[in-house]
């Protein structure tokens, strides 16, 4: 069998994660262009892709023994796919089809102390170890994670396959007239240039570090640190910002809409991302999508998602942080070109594309 003779092909895809954030965002993109013929999820969270001719029931939480016992293994046999695709790491463990699996990031892996029990550690050591195994093709996010799955798993280097994701087409700049409400919706002083982070409080994002950063930036008293996400409803005791005396110069927004998402990389004159580790780190590419400069950490794979239009810092220096604060926060408008053109080169098009050839690959290896 080669390649051409798969132009028919039949992929399914657990599609459970699709209302959420993160991995949801690719399983909502890869719905709609990858071209699969059967989804299995929540029937509700299915209805809008009415393009996939087949939708199977699969209702479980993610991760753990229930979602092994209620996989619909006799439900998707009788559908005969080519392929079955698994968009993270929580392969069934009695399918016997044939399988791709895109694996995201090993955070749990290459840092087991963020853990809350040695067990969870032990469980994911498993489950990657089986997807190594157990998979036909396996895809990676980035270079980084590619590096991290030969490290710990010992994999098979020529089923793996680095595809990068993409910006969605929403990322785009705005007018100054229409993020202007932000200012009174979040009582943001117009005066002030805006360092925006968008997250959550899992260790590895490393906010505490960003948070100290911040506090030795020179002119902060002239800047307003924002951040944006669920974990930011209302003052929390895992930040500590009036320790470090910066309370009254950093604004929560908890989670927010969408268009206010859009609206803040927009708004903001400098976008921050510390973590320590992240698979692909998707925030960078929509802030630089929206025209806003970057700095991260110079860690994992987010100099690949920077390239040279990002600034990059030790996440593990507070000082670090400082200056790449400090010489960054007037860079706004001075690399537009250079940025425009390293984030066409990231597409859900072209990921969904990729993903579909490996499908093929997948289909058409030996069993």
């Amino acid at each position: 069998m080669n390649n051409t003779e798969k132009t028919d092909l039949k992929i399914a895809i657990d599609a459970r994660m699709v209302s959420r954030s993160g991995i949801g965002t690719c399983i909502q993109h890869w719905l709609k262009d990858v071209g699969y013929s059967i989804a299995l999820g929540v029937p509700k969270d299915l209805e809008p892709y009415d393009n996939i001719p087949k939708h199977i029931s699969f209702i479980s939480s993610i991760y753990g023994y229930k979602e092994q016992l209620k996989f619909p293994y006799r439900a998707l046999y009788r559908e005969k796919p080519d392929v079955l695709h698994i968009p993270h790491c929580n392969v069934p463990l009695f399918y016997r089809g044939k399988m791709m699996v895109t694996i995201h990031d090993l955070t749990h892996l290459v840092y087991p102390q963020f853990l809350p029990f040695k067990l969870v550690h032990l469980y994911f050591k498993f489950i990657f170890w089986f997807v190594s195994k157990r998979a036909d093709q396996i895809i990676t996010v980035s270079e980084s994670t590619k590096r991290d799955l030969l490290r710990f798993c010992k994999t098979d280097e020529s089923k793996i396959t680095v595809i990068p994701l993409g910006v969605g087409s929403e990322f785009v700049k705005k007018t100054s007239s229409e993020i202007e409400y932000l200012y009174e919706k979040f009582g943001i002083p117009r005066n002030k240039k805006i360092l925006l982070y968008v997250g959550n409080l899992l260790p590895h994002k490393n906010l505490n570090k960003l948070l100290e950063g911040f506090a030795q930036m020179k002119g902060r008293e002239n800047c307003r640190l924002v951040l944006v996400g669920k974990t930011f409803d209302g003052r929390t005791k895992a930040t500590y910002e009036k320790d470090l005396g910066i309370e009254d110069i950093t604004i929560h927004t908890g989670m927010i809409s969408q268009e206010d998402l859009v609206s803040f990389y927009n708004l903001a004159d400098l976008f921050v991302l510390p973590s320590l580790y992240e698979g692909f780190g998707l925030p960078v590419l929509e802030a630089l999508a929206c025209g806003t400069p970057v700095v991260c950490s110079n860690t994992s794979s987010l100099p690949e998602v920077g390239g040279n239009v990002a600034k990059y810092f030790d996440p593990n220096d507070a000082s670090s942080i400082a200056h790449a604060l400090e010489n960054s926060i007037d860079d706004k408008g001075k690399y537009d070109a250079e940025i425009k053109e390293w984030v066409s080169r990231f597409t859900w098009k072209a990921c969904s594309e990729k993903i579909k050839q490996v499908a093929i690959k997948t289909a058409c290896s030996g069993k």
